[in-house]
């Protein structure tokens, strides 16, 4: 296990706490960097799906994994998005000046959302974001003089200047800027007066307001810029498959992207990865099973819901800290072997809830 012996203050600003951290992540941004030249173009297609559903999770995960407040109507930010972003695409406007109107407008919408937060929490808070998904869809659909109703629309291309982006590796660049500059945001944001505001809000909010946090502002304020990245991410995602209708915003999108941040572990940035990795890889691996199983089980309607379910309840069950904190229990187990219990997470969990998975 790594100790690391703090000598000076700069220590406490680097986002590289030591060593290792600039050797992995480096090794990840050169692969990242030549994924295009090493991935087939199926594969590169799914990477960058995983990349657009990265920067919704980082938003997501703020609200629900730093904030605690659970939303189950998040796709309708990513519809706001999208469509924002497809209209004015559509109108000829250069693609930095519609990506930012698609992350304000989707703010500006959180913020809306955002008030219920201030009177109601847990399970009411959940009813509240789920009824303002079903708006926002039939929003979508009603209005079919901007968003082209249940026929829905086509997207142009995104272009910069005269540079039109009209290959898949050009696009796949461009949504690895974006993901990169949305996680340094978020990680700097949580190191900020701010995230630790959001992360004291999580853990108690009476304890929060007495040391003086406003809980109406920072509530407000999570749920503005999940909903920003969610917008974000949903304007990389109409260019991706350069088609929108109403449908694709639905229910079911809102409770997978919920699963994502669940599955890849609430209250780490590295889950909304993991996350995202799982979402887009598992549909994979269900198609590979069905040549395997019976006909009777393999070719069912619903199996891709069955399966998502019983993967949801394993890990409430035995994971709950998700995939990351499930990495994190391999990497003590290997760094502290032989001396390793399994009860150590279990005693950090009670009197280090903020820190445990740092």
């Amino acid at each position: 296990m790594r100790f690391i012996f703090k000598t000076d203050y700069d220590q406490d600003v680097r986002l590289a706490k030591h060593g290792g951290h600039v050797f992995w992540y480096g090794l990840l941004l050169l692969f990242l960097l030549a994924s295009p030249w090493l991935l087939p173009e199926y594969w590169l297609a799914q990477l960058t799906f995983v990349l657009i559903y990265s920067v919704v999770g980082l938003g997501l995960m703020l609200l629900a994994g730093f904030t605690g407040l659970f939303s189950i109507g998040h796709a309708a930010f990513l519809g706001v998005g999208a469509y924002t972003q497809a209209v004015l695409s559509n109108m000829g406007w250069p693609f930095p000046l519609s990506l930012a109107c698609a992350g304000l407008l989707s703010a500006a919408v959180g913020v809306v959302v955002g008030l219920p937060a201030l009177r109601v929490k847990g399970i009411y808070l959940g009813i509240a974001t789920l009824s303002f998904g079903f708006i926002v869809e039939e929003v979508l659909a009603r209005w079919e003089s901007v968003t082209g109703g249940n026929g829905g629309m086509h997207v142009k291309e995104p272009s910069i200047g005269a540079w039109k982006l009209d290959s898949g590796e050009e696009f796949y660049y461009l949504c690895l800027v974006v993901t990169v500059l949305s996680t340094l945001a978020i990680v700097n944001l949580l190191r900020s007066p701010t995230g630790r505001a959001f992360v004291a809000i999580r853990d108690s909010e009476i304890s929060a307001q007495s040391m003086g946090i406003h809980l109406a502002r920072y509530k407000t304020l999570s749920f503005a810029l999940s909903a920003a990245l969610a917008g974000l991410g949903g304007a990389l995602y109409a260019h991706k498959i350069q088609f929108l209708s109403p449908d694709q915003f639905n229910i079911v999108q809102s409770i997978d992207l919920l699963l994502m941040v669940v599955i890849g572990g609430l209250g780490s940035v590295h889950g909304a990865f993991l996350g995202a990795i799982f979402l887009i890889t598992m549909p994979q691996l269900i198609a590979l099973g069905k040549d395997v199983l019976p006909p009777v089980i393999g070719q069912a309607p619903g199996l891709q819901a069955v399966v998502y379910g019983g993967v949801l309840i394993v890990f409430v069950l035995f994971e709950p800290m998700g995939l990351y904190g499930r990495w994190l229990k391999v990497r003590t187990f290997f760094s502290m072997f032989p001396f390793y219990r399994r009860g150590m997470f279990k005693r950090q969990k009670s009197f280090q809830k903020s820190d445990r998975l740092k």
